[in-house]
């Protein structure tokens, strides 16, 4: 009897302890988080068990194209969640994803503190958990001593020296697409396309041929591959049910399919390279992976990369590399059609600078008008729209406290159109405003990071310029460019910042 007592109390208690974590998971802490900042000036809805403060716009407000003149609005349209919270409550304002308080910095001294102080803001981890990794982690979603780790030995592919040895594919492969649309003009000397993918496949074939060399082809399968897997992965993207990828579903099934393909192709890859390295072969050490492998066994007796972590680092450039450099080519091409004035310009200085030849390295430095407008076109088309960050201690941040816990958005496409940090044409097209350089643009401030800022800035910035600018050197040398009627202005956020509609352009051989 006794006994049996025991075992209910016993019972009770545990039922008491999971129903107060639960109280305190699903009430009494988000309560005590908004309570907190409220305290601190930030405004926000009130946390609510039965409701979700996301104001995403429906389906078809995105869907809806617009003019070049509303596109001083484009954030409510692609960044609805942080912009609605910032319109309503001013910019010390924070937003609830069920449970998880997301609080917006705008500060740029704050800013400053959340890129460089790493060992409190952590990288957030994707919401589709092991899902998510069927992209591959890679450098971007490592942490402390891993990430350290893996950045001293993938730094050597992105020296500025390394880079100068892919000059020559990249102007091939750029020289390719440049063909191709000159093989498209009709007999008076023009045509109407859509570019975007022309510029798909030119990103796809740069970092194929840079990335394996000699082996481009199988690296251009594991693209199309790597594609339908973020395809498919974006398809789940609003599903929130615990053990959901577990489940034996088509689309579960079709990405673990693909994972296992692209696995394999890379794996081949990387054995045939290291067995062509054993053997004495003369193998192709300027490309990603030969630079990468021999990076990898100057460390390997202590720190190195296993077979699987290369193939990560290979589907994070792959991913990372080509989606970047061409929504950025895109975008800077719509704003070139559309103020012909920085077109002229732009072509004045590519004729100054290289006349007919093809550029090479120490030219590309030269393009400083070429890299005022791709800095512009960054600052108003950012290709990522916010990073975000986890809180895994409290912190203080001059007259801001936040408790361990919160999770940080960074709005950067908000921040970049700041008419407070940016002046009142922060919206318009300017690239005079860096004519003097980022530093002076910026007054100093972290208010433009396109490629994040700080030690963990994209490894891969000075390849995606180095790209963009040698593309637009053999373009502004053969076209002049105009918007199509047929163009419509819808920027959508897919993966990243990009024309729902595509990128009619008149392309008109000079």
């Amino acid at each position: 009897m006794e006994e049996g007592l025991f075992v209910t109390a016993v019972g009770l208690l545990m039922l008491a302890v999971g129903g107060w974590k639960l109280l305190n998971w699903l009430f009494l802490r988000p309560k005590k988080l908004e309570t907190l900042l409220r305290e601190q000036g930030f405004h926000g809805n009130p946390y609510s068990l039965f409701s979700n403060n996301n104001n995403n716009n429906s389906s078809s407000y995105n869907m809806k194209p617009m003019t070049f003149s509303d596109d001083k609005d484009i954030a409510p349209r692609v960044y609805s969640t942080a912009d609605h919270a910032i319109i309503k409550f001013g910019k010390n304002s924070f937003y609830w994803e069920g449970q998880t308080l997301k609080v917006n910095i705008t500060n740029p001294e704050h800013i400053k503190q959340v890129f460089t102080n790493n060992s409190y803001f952590k990288k957030e981890k994707p919401k589709l958990g092991r899902v998510a990794k069927l992209l591959g982690s890679g450098l971007p979603n490592y942490e402390d001593q891993q990430w350290h780790t893996h950045r001293k030995i993938i730094n050597p592919a992105f020296h500025m020296e390394k880079l100068k040895l892919l000059t020559s594919t990249m102007v091939q492969c750029c020289h390719d697409v440049i063909h191709k649309w000159e093989e498209m003009l009709s007999s008076e000397g023009k045509c109407d396309i859509d570019v975007e993918p022309f510029i798909q496949n030119l990103a796809c074939d740069v970092i194929s041929r840079t990335a394996f060399g000699s082996s481009y082809q199988e690296g251009k399968r594991i693209f199309e591959l790597l594609t339908k897997q973020a395809r498919l992965i974006m398809r789940l993207k609003y599903i929130h049910i615990p053990g959901w990828w577990l489940l034996p579903t088509s689309v579960n099934r079709s990405m673990i399919k693909i994972d296992r393909e692209m696995q394999a192709s890379f794996e081949a890859i990387i054995r045939k390279r290291e067995k062509a390295m054993k053997d004495g072969e003369e193998v192709n050490k300027s490309d990603l992976l030969g630079i990468l492998l021999e990076s990898n066994s100057k460390e390997i007796k202590e720190h190195g990369m296993s077979n699987r972590e290369i193939v990560e680092e290979c589907y994070t450039f792959y991913m990372a590399g080509q989606e970047t450099t061409a929504v950025l080519i895109v975008w800077t091409m719509v704003m070139l059609s559309r103020y012909p004035e920085w077109q002229s310009r732009a072509r004045e200085e590519v004729f100054q600078v290289f006349g007919n030849r093809k550029p090479d390295s120490d030219g590309l430095n030269r393009l400083k008008t070429v890299s005022m407008i791709l800095n512009e076109v960054l600052r108003l088309y950012p290709p990522t729209l916010f990073f975000s960050r986890t809180l895994n201690k409290d912190i203080k941040m001059q007259n801001l406290s936040l408790p361990a816990g919160v999770k940080i958005s960074l709005p950067i496409l908000l921040i970049h159109h700041d008419r407070e940090l940016w002046g009142d044409d922060a919206r318009e097209f300017k690239p005079e405003r860096f004519s003097e350089g980022i530093a002076k643009a910026t007054k100093g401030q972290v208010s433009y990071f396109p490629f994040g800022w700080g030690p963990r800035m994209c490894i891969g910035q000075n390849f995606s310029l180095m790209e963009a600018k040698i593309f637009f050197t053999l373009l502004l040398q053969r076209f002049t460019i105009e918007l199509s009627p047929a163009y419509t202005h819808a920027p959508v956020n897919f993966l990243n910042l990009k024309p729902m509609r595509g990128a009619q352009i008149v392309l008109h051989k000079l």
